[in-house]
């Protein structure tokens, strides 16, 4: 899914997360949905708590210094998160992924495919 480069992905959170699937190790058909969500403090709020909290996914979102704190926070799985931003970053040294010259998505994801594969292929 793929959002106006002016709008921030933690509005369309539920639909990334319906349209999604998590491949099972060995076989089987792909889960819906995860165990868990990792996400920065942009994904923090009631209805996005209470999506993950339906649907028995557990979550791990810092909370902003203006919510009241509860329950308990996963330090360790939040620090795995690195190694997805890194990637991201990665992909964005491609400078038309980084600007986003492409008008149409499905040029942008196909380029973002592109680069994730050239940074795969190299050792």
């Amino acid at each position: 899914m793929l959002t106006p480069g002016q709008q921030h992905e933690a509005t369309v959170f539920a639909q990334l997360l319906e349209q999604g699937a998590v491949q099972r190790p060995g076989r089987g058909r792909p889960r819906m949905r995860p165990k868990r969500i990792v996400g920065d403090k942009a994904y923090t709020g009631r209805r996005n708590r209470t999506y993950c909290r339906r649907r028995g996914i557990r979550s791990t979102i810092p909370r902003l210094r203006t919510e009241s704190r509860r329950g308990p926070f996963d330090r360790a799985a939040y620090r795995l998160r690195n190694r997805v931003e890194r990637l991201i970053n990665r992909c964005k040294q491609f400078r038309s992924l980084a600007t986003r010259y492409d008008k149409r998505a499905d040029s942008y994801r196909t380029l973002w495919v592109l680069a994730a594969t050239i940074l795969w292929l190299q050792p």
